[in-house]
């Protein structure tokens, strides 16, 4: 049982390792294609010569990765669903500062109408 789970471990970290190599933006063409034939002519070595040298910053490209992600997830939800990018006023809430403005004085009644009409718009 120990071997069959040191087995399943082996290629996962294989896996993890090559696909790793092939997402890596800041390796060239030619950086990925010599650890790939390291990784598979010398698995061992390869695997664990690749840890040591990229794999402090495997979690960092693991987390940029995710963040990507989510980032392009939210705002495909943002687009589908109508709603507003943060940092920017919905209608509603630009029509309220409007109308307050207006009731300050700040701007006159045909300024408000103006602004009114382009952000219904």
């Amino acid at each position: 049982m120990l071997w069959f789970f040191l087995f399943i471990l082996w290629f996962y970290l294989l896996f993890v390792v090559i696909s790793d190599i092939f997402m890596s933006h800041d390796l060239s063409g030619w950086g990925k294609a010599a650890w790939v034939i390291f990784v598979i002519v010398l698995p061992l070595f390869g695997v664990l010569a690749y840890l040591i040298f990229r794999g402090d910053s495997m979690h960092e490209r693991a987390a940029r990765r995710a963040a990507s992600q989510d980032r392009e997830f939210r705002d495909y939800v943002r687009s589908v669903s109508g709603s507003p990018a943060p940092g920017t006023a919905s209608p509603s809430d630009e029509l309220t500062r409007l109308a307050e403005l207006r009731d300050r004085g700040a701007i006159s009644d045909a300024e408000f109408d103006r602004m009114k009409a382009k952000v219904l718009a």
